[in-house]
């Protein structure tokens, strides 16, 4: 926690470590060390409040999840993304799960020399369109690809029963990783016309 200084003190220590007379201090300065304090102590307890917040948040609509999947004999089903009312339906919650996809770099290599040989193959002419689809998604930026464009050619696999083309997409599919996913929650109220309105939890949205 930062050691905040006060005007009382005879000397104040500055970011080398040197110290300063008080007295020689600028009224703006020590304006600022008091007012620095006063908002760094008030967003402290304005972070911990949303942290705790999230946490409660999240336990209520993984209990609501769980309730309505058990009511429909499915609690296998792994959570992702859903939206749920009250009764009356003035409120609306929304839970969003960004799931972050990486691919293993060798076996998607495979995947696309598995592709490659099947473009260079003779394709039918129903499938020239592919050509473009394959050259978007592995042209990478800075070293990337795009993950949605490499992931929207699996939705071909069940279209194209090529045996070359069926092991790129194997291997597609078993280069996909997903080291860590992030929870969104929104929530609506909706106002006398109907329509729901957010309930902004963004600090740089919020007021004027």
């Amino acid at each position: 926690m930062p050691n905040f200084q006060k005007a009382k003190e005879a000397f104040w220590i500055d970011e080398s470590g040197q110290k300063m007379p008080s007295k020689r201090l600028l009224p703006s300065e020590k304006l600022m060390e008091r007012n620095a304090e006063i908002i760094y102590k008030d967003s402290v307890k304005i972070h911990n409040a949303l942290m705790n917040f999230k946490s409660n948040m999240k336990q209520l609509c993984d209990q609501v999840y769980e309730a309505f999947m058990a009511e429909k004999d499915n609690t296998k089903a792994g959570k992702g993304n859903f939206t749920w009312f009250n009764f009356d339906r003035s409120i609306k919650i929304e839970v969003s799960v960004n799931e972050r996809i990486e691919f293993d770099d060798l076996t998607i290599k495979a995947s696309k020399d598995k592709l490659d040989e099947f473009l260079n193959a003779n394709l039918d002419a129903k499938q020239e369109f592919l050509k473009e689809m394959v050259t978007a998604a592995f042209s990478s930026t800075k070293g990337k690809l795009d993950t949605k464009k490499v992931m929207s050619l699996l939705k071909y696999k069940s279209r194209i029963p090529d045996p070359l083309f069926q092991d790129a997409m194997n291997l597609l599919e078993q280069s996909i990783r997903r080291p860590s996913s992030k929870v969104y929650f929104r929530i609506w109220e909706r106002d006398e016309q109907g329509e729901y309105k957010n309930i902004d939890l963004n600090f740089s949205s919020v007021g004027s």
